[in-house]
């Protein structure tokens, strides 16, 4: 449709931009999404993910065993667990929480998605493709605009945490309970690794791929961090799991990175068809001439092609090298837009149709959108938009910050 309306030869609009597109984002991500889905199969076949989650759980209590799944969450994202691991891996574990605590079920998917998909995902430093994408099209470090991107995060963590107890306050008051469905089952680990260690391979690759040598570039690539973190991972907490067959989870781990990377390739694809079209230039134009500050345009541009794509790595692979170079241009730091576009990134993506919300929600939780998307809006897609307004105000008025 795009092509028809939009003045591109159908031929052209598939052979050069779409398959184009395609296959460029593959070449330039593939590793980092294989290295990614690699180090969550050996948190997952080793139980280390759970062994993270039930630590946390304990430490915060009953009391506050809501918040206690999200955090999880963002631990294993911010280690460089890929989102849809890290959401399977904490999902029984959340379901014990909710039942023991008798806290509705229809708040998992919210717990996890926002645990997952929002501060942790695109804060500094995270091993994540929403930080290796902005990074590598624009040429700063994973850690750039540390101060303001922390901040912000610290910001969409704070005000959804209060968003989550205010919705299961409110739903808990009218009557609602835990209730189990016929699919779910309960039953404790035999056994669990120590959860400070199966920590080590996280706080390994975090500093592998931030830690700066003398010329400023980190220790290791993203890919080279992450996959050493892998290995880590199995060799300190091999004994923990029964399936020893490495090869086979390896295969099972490239299999799910081909699906992963090629969902996202497809819609960068699309916007390669996009960028082709006749009116793209004006639409380009519209958002460069958004009154106020430079880094507004930044934001809405990152956050509307999130929307359109349903996907915040999809988002960037978009606007990094479109809109970035526009506005280093115009005098603005490189460090404020990588991290203005990646917190953007992590808005709209999370709209009804995005691909990881289905999954989380109908797949992995057995929810129904009708019972779950509300909190999932406000967690998700609020809290991000807010988090990147408070990005943009802090840039303009503190552009020193490192």
């Amino acid at each position: 449709m795009v092509a028809i309306t939009g003045g591109i030869p159908m031929y052209d609009a598939m052979k050069t931009d779409f398959v184009g597109g395609f296959v460029g984002f593959f070449q330039a991500n593939y590793l980092i999404f294989l290295t990614g889905v690699l180090m969550g199969k050996m948190m997952e076949v080793t139980n280390g993910a759970k062994a993270i989650a039930k630590l946390i759980v304990k430490a915060l209590g009953k009391e506050k065993a809501l918040i206690s799944i999200p955090l999880s969450c963002a631990i294993l994202a911010y280690g460089g667990v890929s989102v849809f691991v890290c959401s399977f891996a904490v999902f029984p574990i959340a379901l014990e929480v909710f039942r023991e605590a008798d806290l509705p079920r229809r708040f998992i998917p919210a717990a996890l998605t926002f645990g997952c998909s929002t501060f942790a995902m695109v804060a500094p430093g995270a091993p994540q493709i929403h930080n290796a994408i902005p990074s590598t099209a624009l040429g700063v470090t994973y850690m750039a605009g540390a101060t303001v991107g922390f901040i912000s995060c610290g910001f969409m963590f704070l005000m959804g945490s209060i968003l989550l107890f205010r919705f299961v306050k409110k739903a808990k008051a009218e009557g609602e309970h835990f209730v189990a469905k016929d699919v779910d089952t309960f039953h404790e680990e035999a056994k669990l690794p120590n959860p400070f260690i199966a920590l080590i391979p996280l706080i390994v690759t975090i500093i592998l791929i931030n830690a700066p040598l003398k010329d400023g570039k980190p220790l290791v690539q993203l890919e080279t961090g992450v996959f050493i973190g892998a290995v880590l991972v199995w060799l300190l907490l091999n004994k923990y799991q029964q399936n020893k067959e490495l090869l086979f989870h390896v295969g099972e781990g490239c299999k799910t990175a081909i699906v992963s990377i090629s969902n996202t390739c497809a819609v960068v694809a699309f916007g390669s068809v996009v960028k082709s079209a006749l009116a793209f230039q004006v639409v380009i134009d519209a958002m460069i001439d958004i009154p106020g500050p430079e880094l507004v345009g930044v934001a809405v541009g990152t956050t509307v092609i999130a929307g359109v794509c349903g996907s915040a790595s999809g988002a960037l692979g978009i606007a990094a090298p479109l809109l970035g170079p526009i506005y280093i241009a115009k005098g603005v730091a490189a460090e404020a837009i990588s991290r203005t576009m990646s917190i953007s990134s992590a808005a709209l993506d999370s709209l009804p149709h995005n691909g990881y919300i289905v999954t989380v929600t109908n797949g992995l939780c057995n929810e129904t959108h009708k019972d779950a998307y509300r909190p999932i809006f406000w967690l998700t897609v609020f809290t991000p938009i807010v988090g990147s307004v408070v990005c943009v105000i802090l840039f303009t008025l503190f552009p020193t910050w490192p």
